[in-house]
Order: C-alpha cells, then structure tokens, then sequence
C-alpha cells in the first residue's frame, strides 16, 4: 500500500483532470463536506477529504468510463486501496458494482448528489448564499422533482439510511459543511 496522499497531491490531479470552474468547485464542496462530517464523527478528516477531492477525477475526461478510469489512474500512482475503493464506490449502482462499506464511503456516496442539490438551492436564492440558507428551504425544493432534476434524490435517500440517518441531518450536514468554504464554491452570496 502506498502513502497517505495529501490534499496537495490530490488538488494537483484534481487540477491536472478537471479544467471545469464548476466540476472543481463540486469537488471542493464534497470535500467540505467530508472534512466537516469526518470531523463530527472523530474520523480521519484528511483522508475523508482527500477522497472527496477526487471522487469525480476521471468524469470530465472519461465521462463514459466514471470510477473505472480513476481507479487506474489513483493506481499507478501508487495510492493506498483503502483510498481507491472509496471514490470507486461513491458510483455504486450507476457506474460501479463496489458497493459502500464503511462510514466514509456510505458517506461520499449519500452527498455526492446532495451538494448538487444544496448548491442549486443556494442559486436561486435572493442571496445566492449557502450561509443563510436551511434544511427547509432544501427540503422544500426536493420535493420538486422538475428543481434541479439531474441529482439523484433515491441515490441521497440510500445514502442517508445505509448511514442510519436522516434526510434532514444529513442535508444539515452538507450545508454546514458548505458553509466552510462557501466563498471557494461561489455560494457566499452578494
């Protein structure tokens, strides 16, 4: 198994792979949002973080072959398995047949789509801001299905019970851990 790779090498490939403002600022905020419920929960809030940075590596390249070509490009350079299996099971059941096992993959693969959704709310917001924003004004657009109708609301549902939690906790999460960086990602508002 190799090191432990750092956010630095980790935003590298990020940068290396993905030219996108928008697909670099979802992977800011899935990291986010790792670092913030790794830390709730006392776990390993680098490793959760750097796993959330480089979930999506291969998409905006690779876009047909998502999760497949990650896992060879995280493997020649040498990354830790434990790393790997991670990002490749946050596609579980859409582009992946590695099912989520422990807390942090459950995890990624529950708010991948919710940052997603978090992000769209805060859009259309009068503030354009994920700062005063709440889980009622998320859960409200949810039932929308029409709002933001490419996140995959059952794959946020699966996530949210695999993890033993609710819907409203968890979104309560994905906001506060948006809120961190809430400039980054463009949601701090006018």
């Amino acid at each position: 198994m190799g090191a432990k790779p750092t956010r630095e090498e980790a935003l590298t490939l990020l940068h290396d792979y993905n030219g996108s403002d928008s697909l670099r600022k979802h992977a800011y905020a899935v990291e986010a949002v790792m670092r913030h419920i790794a830390q709730k929960r006392g776990e390993d809030e680098d490793m959760w973080g750097v796993v959330g940075l480089v979930h999506d590596l291969d998409y905006e390249k690779y876009p047909q072959f998502h999760c497949t070509k990650t896992r060879e490009i995280l493997t020649e350079r040498g990354w830790p398995e434990d790393y790997i299996r991670a990002v490749v099971s946050h596609g579980w059941g859409l582009c992946s047949d590695v099912e989520p096992e422990t807390p942090l993959e459950k995890t990624l693969y529950a708010i991948d789509e919710l940052t997603g959704l978090v992000t769209a709310c805060a859009l259309v917001r009068p503030s354009k801001s994920v700062l005063d924003m709440n889980v009622q004004s998320v859960k409200k657009k949810w039932k929308s299905p029409a709002f933001a109708a490419g996140v995959n609301r059952a794959v946020v549902e699966k996530g949210a019970a695999m993890l033993g939690m609710g819907l409203d906790e968890l979104i309560g999460d994905t906001i506060e851990g948006m809120r961190n960086i809430a400039e980054e990602i463009g949601l701090k508002g006018n």
